[in-house]
Formats: structure tokens, sequence, C-alpha cells
């Protein structure tokens, strides 16, 4: 794994677990349309735009589902960007990588500036450049993984060194794909492990310790 100089890392489930300020934030906007979430159900919004899944899952129509995204914000920015927990080995493996000259950027559907603000909160923003932490717009634009991709990949441009996708949804190991990039599914986040399979990333592993591991930095 010598070979990759750049290094994009998905926030969501790679390098944090939200679960608990998601679903509590979903909860709360869907109170406003008489709807009780369901914890189960609302885990499967942790990955893709928010505005697909609530017309997704709740057959909202899109000015339905914006408002909604309103009302998730209310919450999101009050407690739930706090509720979230890094997992364990992600800070020690991010200083090995940035000990070793890699390049590291954060490609997110989350609004970059949220995803700042919890890189920063957790004190593992050092590890990226503020420029390459890149996420979507909080006006609905730039929601597409390939989209976000494209754009962190527009800040290397000229550079032929390998580049590497890291992430725990197909839509992550799909979006690199688009960009014609490799890529490493992990199974430790929110994606399964027959979602990751049926991506085909270039590989899958398990647990931060054998991301680790890959990266020769135990």
């Amino acid at each position: 794994m010598h070979k990759y100089r750049y290094i994009l890392f998905d926030l969501d489930g790679t390098l944090t677990d939200p679960g608990k300020g998601i679903i509590n934030s979903l909860i709360y906007a869907l109170e406003h349309f008489g709807i009780k979430g369901n914890p189960q159900l609302l885990r499967r919004f942790i990955g893709p735009p928010l505005i697909d899944s609530f017309m997704r899952y709740y057959d909202f129509s899109e000015s339905r589902a914006k408002k909604a995204i309103d009302y998730y914000r209310e919450y999101f920015r009050r407690r739930g960007i706090f509720e979230n927990t890094v997992y364990p080995g992600i800070p020690g493996l991010l200083k090995s990588l940035k000990a070793q000259g890699r390049i590291l950027a954060v490609a997110t559907t989350k609004p970059t500036v949220f995803a700042r603000q919890i890189l920063e909160h957790f004190e593992i923003s050092p590890y990226f450049n503020r420029e390459l932490i890149v996420g979507s717009f909080l006006d609905g634009r730039r929601t597409e993984k390939a989209e976000i991709i494209s754009a962190v990949l527009k800040r290397f441009e000229g550079d032929k060194s390998p580049k590497i996708m890291i992430g725990d949804r197909k839509y992550d190991i799909l979006g690199a794909k688009a960009n014609n990039i490799d890529t490493i599914g992990v199974t430790y986040g929110y994606g399964d492990k027959e979602e990751i399979e049926l991506t085909k990333p270039t590989l899958i592993v398990d647990s931060v310790s054998e991301l680790t591991c890959l990266f020769c930095l135990e």
C-alpha cells in the first residue's frame, strides 16, 4: 500500500461513528411531520444525500424533503453534531500516514462546514489541509459522492501519483470508480459486507486495525 500518495477518507462511518447524532436529528425532523422515526430504518440515512433518503423512505416530495432537512439541521447544529465518536485507532492511523508524507483528504456528503467542525472538535483536523476537507453545500448543491470526490481530485490536478478512496458505503466505492481511482471498502461502518462486496472495491477491510495493517503502520 506504499504506492498511494493521496488518500481520501469518507467521514461518517469511516473516521467517526455519527449514528446517535444523525438518528436523533432525523427523529427530531420527522416529529414535525407527525412521523415517529424508526432508528433501524434511519440508519440507512447515513451515507447517501439526506434529500434522497427522505424521498425514498418516506415518500416525501422534493420540497417536503428540503423542509425536513431544515428541521434536521436545527437539531444537528445544536446537539447532533457532537453526538458522535471517533473510531478507536483512527487518530493513530492518521498520524502515521501523515508522518509518512501521505496527503490526506476528506470527501463526504455532509456539508463542508459541518465536516470541518467535527474534525476540529475531535482534534483530527491537523492531519488534513483545510482545503482538502470537501463536502456538500448547505444550499443542496454537490451532494453526489462522485462529484465530491471529483472536487477533491481537482486540487491535485496534474499530479499523477496514485490515489485511493476509503469508505463504508457503496456510494464511496462507486463515486471513486467514476473518478477512476482505487478503493478500500470498510465494513465496520454503516454499509454491510454484502453491499460493499457488490461494488467490487480494490480491497475490503473489517476493522481499523486491519486498515492500519494494510499501510504497514503497526
